[in-house]
């Protein structure tokens, strides 16, 4: 089947969804109580920040920082169950959220950078907006991965050789996801319009959560190591700060 009429097939069968959305996020009473969702939500993960979770290194804390202002309450639910210190116990699915919140920093941004270019500013047509957006999410993706390694030791090409290999997989499913649902519910917008940005903070939400099942598989095969458990750098700060 014609990439154009699989396209054509996908925008006919989600109308009804796009069509429920559309009024919700451009309704101004939805856009003002969701910015002070997020601004609430980046307050009390900056809070918790300083008073439990220190420990945690400043790449990670910048992780949480961007994931909690994408995606607001959902993403301080996120850092509660797996990122700060004071978690109970670790897990493969915790590992799978801290994995995938990683990846998620990165690819939103690339995103949102690569939106707004893209369609805000440029106003390309459609698949244009999603190459050039696809571009500048595995830019980004690949980046917060290959610039710590190097910053370890390791040579760019192999740092680049690991990131192709356990990034790709979750950055093409994040990216699929997020990019075709904000095409779906905001194409023909621009800029100025709530709508264009409200689709945007929920796209990017839809693609974390279809990029998490991913993840989780790469960490159980060993592809992934699913960042450090954060209760241990907790438990190593406080011995460090005993010794001294």
């Amino acid at each position: 089947m014609p990439l154009a009429r699989v396209l054509t097939w996908i925008e006919r069968s989600f109308e009804p969804v796009r069509e429920l959305l559309r009024p919700v996020l451009s309704d101004p009473l939805v856009i003002g109580v969701w910015a002070l969702l997020i601004v609430t939500s980046v307050a009390v993960l900056l809070w918790d920040l300083r008073r439990h979770s220190r420990a945690l290194p400043s790449l990670m804390k910048g992780v949480w920082a961007l994931v909690v202002l994408y995606s607001g309450p959902f993403g301080l639910l996120l850092y509660w169950y797996a990122g700060r210190t004071g978690i109970s116990h670790d897990s493969l699915w915790r590992r799978g959220v801290r994995s995938t919140a990683h990846c998620y920093s990165g690819c939103g941004a690339g995103e949102v950078v690569g939106i707004t270019l893209a369609q805000g500013i440029l106003a390309l047509a459609v698949g244009w907006v999603a190459a050039v957006t696809f571009g500048f999410a595995y830019l980004f993706g690949f980046g917060l991965t290959v610039g710590p390694l190097m910053q370890e030791g390791v040579g760019f090409r192999e740092a680049m050789a690991d990131a192709l290999y356990s990034e790709t997989p979750s950055i093409t499913v994040m990216e699929v996801v997020a990019i075709g649902a904000d095409l779906l519910l905001a194409a023909d917008t621009h800029m100025g319009q709530p709508l264009f940005w409200m689709a945007l903070a929920l796209s990017l939400s839809l693609g974390f959560l279809a990029a998490f099942p991913v993840n989780v598989v790469l960490v159980h095969l060993g592809v992934k190591e699913g960042m450090k458990n954060p209760a241990e750098m907790d438990a190593d700060g406080r011995s460090g700060a005993t010794a001294d």
